[in-house]
């Protein structure tokens, strides 16, 4: 499973697409700008809204959830990175979100 670090994520080049997995009152505190809402448990019902020509990271509060998206996604033929540290990291950091 590929890791991607908060700082790659934020320097990203746009082509990717972020996947925000975690729940939404979670997602009420903060999302990374321009990453889409899927929650954990609708990812696999939810596939089709996945552009499978681009590169995915996958983001949760911790990097747990995520990494087993990540892993999900990778069997799906997804090219996917998990985002290391989650939104924690994230905010650690001092990084924005919307």
């Amino acid at each position: 499973m590929k890791e991607i670090t908060v700082t790659n994520v934020f320097d990203r080049s746009g082509d990717e697409q972020v996947i925000d997995v975690r729940e939404d009152f979670e997602v009420a505190e903060g999302m990374i700008p321009g990453a889409v809402h899927i929650p954990m448990g609708q990812v696999q019902e939810r596939l089709t809204e996945i552009d499978r020509s681009k590169p995915v990271i996958a983001v949760c509060r911790s990097g747990n959830r995520s990494s087993k998206v990540t892993q999900a996604l990778e069997d799906a033929g997804f090219d996917v990175s998990n985002m290391a540290g989650g939104m924690i990291a994230w905010n650690e950091a001092g990084l924005p979100t919307s």
